[in-house]
């Protein structure tokens, strides 16, 4: 993502991504759209969005997907040593991770899942 830039990880299949970008388009702020599914973050990537958030991964993934329940994601720690396999699971199987992440111009970030949310966008 180059700096100064907002960028929306969008799933076009997801309501919740679609309302996003709708909301982005209504409010006037101009983004670019990252395919995730089609171009996985790598585990690189997953941290500094990570750190940008403020949130760990196991914060961010949809343990209710076949895949998480396949890999036994439940049982996962979820401690600083546990963190590697995490984003080695997410940047394998984008599909968990949870969407749509907005990274905002001032290098901020935010899930942006509910209407609060979406209003902080602008």
């Amino acid at each position: 993502m180059t700096s100064g830039q907002t960028e929306i990880w969008h799933n076009p299949r997801c309501t919740k991504s679609r309302n996003a970008t709708a909301h982005l388009d209504a409010v006037g702020v101009e983004y670019t759209v990252r395919r995730y599914l089609d171009e996985p973050p790598t585990t690189a990537e997953l941290a500094a969005v990570l750190q940008r958030l403020g949130a760990e991964p196991w914060d961010i993934t949809r343990t209710g997907e076949q895949i998480a329940k396949d890999l036994g994601m439940s049982t996962w720690g979820r401690t600083p040593a546990d963190r590697d396999r995490w984003l080695a699971a997410l940047a394998e199987h984008p599909k968990l991770i949870q969407r749509p992440i907005v990274l905002t111009a001032d290098g901020g970030a935010v899930v942006a899942r509910d209407d609060d949310t979406l209003r902080s966008l602008g």
